[in-house]
């Protein structure tokens, strides 16, 4: 599975969090209402999306992403990229199959 990449160390997560007034548990808890699962993203991988330092993390999975932005109120690509290479869509190629 893909995972996004937070951009700029999560500042554009933080600056929309202040921008609306959102605590990390406040976010978690919008996560849950946005969420048609009502499962929702836990404090903790709040606390390390949006978080600094060493307890923070720069990337996540795709639906930790979009319940994160989509609570803010924010499209997706306002806070996270696609990473720039990935094993898995790199195509393995042997001119003469399996044989070798």
């Amino acid at each position: 599975m893909t995972n996004l990449i937070r951009k700029d160390a999560g500042k554009p997560l933080r600056d929309a969090m202040k921008r609306t007034g959102l605590t990390q548990v406040d976010l978690a808890a919008r996560t849950k209402a946005v969420d048609v699962r009502g499962q929702g993203v836990s404090l903790g991988t709040v606390i390390k999306v949006t978080g600094q330092g060493k307890s923070a993390t720069d990337s996540c999975r795709l639906r930790t992403a979009w319940l994160v932005a989509t609570a803010l109120g924010d499209p997706l690509q306002q806070h996270f990229d696609m990473p720039t290479v990935s094993t898995d869509t790199v195509e393995r190629y042997t001119p003469h199959g399996d044989s070798g």
